[in-house]
Parts: C-alpha cells; structure tokens; sequence
C-alpha cells in the first residue's frame, strides 16, 4: 500500500537510478557518434566513387556546348535561354502529368515522401495544397503502413508456425530471426519481380530497374530513374500505370513490415543489455532477502502510480513486440523454467 515502510529493495531502486540514466545517456551519445561515423565512411567513398567521373562528364559537357554553340552560332544569353526551355521541357516530354492518373501518381510519391521530383505543382494553389495534403497524408500513411506490417507479420508468424507443426518439428515456436529472414527474402523477392517487371515496361537493364525498385521501396526517390515517363505511358498504357501503383504500395508494405521487425530487434537489444548488465553488477539483486546464504530472490510487485520515463518507454516496448505476437526477452527478475504460471517480474519505478 501507500503506507508501506522503504526496504532495502526501494533504497537500492533509488540509489540505481543516476546510474541507469548515465548508462541510457552513454548509450544515446554512442548511438550519435556511431551515425556520424557512418556518415563520414558513406562521404568517404562516395567521394572515391563519383568525384573523377564527374569531373570527366563535366568537362565533356561544356566541350559540347563550346561544339554546339559554334555550330549554331548561338551566343551564350541565347545558349542559356536554350537550356532553361529544354530543362522545363523536360517533364513535359513524357507527356501531360496533372491529369488524373498523373496527380494519382504525384499523390503517391507526396504522401509516401519518394518525392522523385519528376513532377511539382507550379500554381500557388497547387503549393499550398500540396502543403496540408502532406500534412495530414504522410502521418497518415506511415500509420497505415505501420498497421499492415504487424498485421503481415502476425499472419507469417501463424502461417511459419502451422508449417512447423505440420512438418513435426518438435519446436513449433516461431523466433524473431525466423521472422527476419523471411523477411529479408521477401524484400528480395518484391524487389526482383519489380526489376523483372519494370526492365521490360521501361527497357532498362535488370540492375537500374533492381536499383530503381529499391532506391522508390525505401522512399529515398532520388528521381534519376522514374516510370511512366515513357511514351505518354500515364495515357496510353492503362495496366503498366495500375500495375506501377499497386507494385509501389504493395512494396512499400513489404519492405514497412520488414524494417518493424529490424527495428523492434534492434530495440529490444539496446533496452535489455544494459539492464542485464546492471543486474549482474548489482550486489544484491532486486528483492532478495539479507541472508548470507544463496535463497531464492523473492519477486516484487511493481509499485502502484509508477510514471518514469524508463517504465513507460519499456511497457510501449513490450506493447509493441506483444502486437507481432512475440514473447518479450525475459527480465532480468524473471524465474527461470520454474515459474511457470507466474507472472512475470516486473521492476519497481520511481
């Protein structure tokens, strides 16, 4: 109760907490460091990658603009002018964009963030538009893909464990890397039948549709290669443009429903080492009685009220592996095998 007299138990929970936020902090700022790491190895080599050839395609460029300039006898004001008309041109080539199918396509590219930038709204209106439709599409759309994932991954997860049982396996549980690894190879395979796909539709070879496929599933949409931009395709090619959508929201739930189960994973490493790690440098573990001899911990309950941050962000944690319908790693206060039909230990928070 409200009442109840400070154990050993309390002393220890506050004592421990200047310690467990240090460690959440070191974790974070080893997190930072470690994606600036990854950010400068990433410049590194795309720096070795790129920077020669484009050089080389620089210098070819303007040898033939010099080439065309003198062939035409264009000044440089009417070169310039030149350019600016064909570079606006440019989307308009692939015929008229803002149509129905067009503005579905641009929808989908606004409200999933791809955003190839194939296509802009040129109106005022059509800006501020494009502004609140964002706004309110893309938190809605992340909930929806978000939605489908676990929905997606609970159906595998049944599917892979009635698989198991019907094959005899005396395990039938399904893990988390099991999960994983079918979905890696389903990302794979959506990716492949896409390439497939698009390499005939666009007649690109196999790896620039492969590329295309995934730099469009993981919404980075740089724009270099963009479908439909082909022979009016948006008006005259009815089933490559119904087959495009559906492939790019299809995909996308894939590609979500895979990235839920990394992330989780990820997560749920990060939450639990430091917690174990503090458990087995803790002298007395929580709730065990002062004896000198080796009894049994005695499990307490979780004080009633508790707001902290740390016992909040760990019941949205397993809240959220609950929902895939996996078991959360067990807690550190947890009884092993014979504790069966007991609840799980639960640690007190301030």
């Amino acid at each position: 109760g409200d009442n109840e007299p400070v154990g050993k138990t309390d002393i220890q929970e506050l004592t421990s907490l200047p310690g467990r936020r240090n460690r959440q902090n070191v974790r974070t700022l080893a997190l930072i460091v470690c994606t600036f790491t990854y950010l400068l190895v990433g410049a590194a080599v795309f720096d070795a990658l790129e920077s020669e050839p484009e050089m080389i395609e620089r210098q070819r460029l303007e040898l033939r603009q010099q080439e065309l300039r003198a062939r035409y006898n264009l000044s440089q004001g009417g070169y310039e002018e030149l350019e600016r008309v064909v570079l606006r041109l440019k989307p308009h080539k692939a015929g008229v964009q803002w149509r129905f199918a067009g503005s579905f396509y641009f929808a989908i590219t606004v409200i999933t963030t791809i955003g190839y930038g194939h296509a802009a709204p040129s109106t005022d209106g059509g800006k501020v538009f494009c502004m609140f439709y964002a706004l309110l599409g893309i938190p809605l759309t992340l909930v929806m893909f978000q939605s489908l994932g676990e929905r997606i991954n609970t159906f595998v997860k049944y599917l892979l464990h009635r698989a198991k049982r019907g094959l005899g396996m005396r395990r039938a549980d399904v893990s988390m890397a099991n999960m994983v690894l079918i979905g890696f190879f389903s990302c794979i395979s959506t990716l492949c039948i896409g390439a497939a796909a698009f390499s005939y539709y666009e007649h690109w070879t196999f790896f620039q549709a492969y590329y295309y496929c995934f730099i469009t599933l993981t919404t980075i949409g740089f724009g270099d290669y963009v479908a439909l931009q082909k022979d009016q395709a948006l008006q005259t090619q009815p089933q490559y443009v119904a087959f495009s959508f559906v492939y790019i929201l299809t995909g996308l739930t894939v590609i979500g429903a895979f990235l839920n189960l990394v992330v989780l994973r990820f997560l749920a490493a990060s939450t639990d080492a430091p917690e174990r790690a503090a458990r087995r440098s803790s002298p007395l573990r929580l709730g065990a009685p002062e004896s000198r001899g080796r009894s049994p911990p005695c499990r307490p309950t979780r004080a009633r009220g508790s707001t902290s941050v740390s016992s909040r962000v760990h019941q949205l944690q397993m809240g959220a592996r609950d929902n895939l319908g996996f078991s959360p790693p067990s807690s550190p206060g947890a009884v092993g095998s014979g504790g069966a039909g007991r609840l799980p230990a639960r640690r007190k928070s301030i």
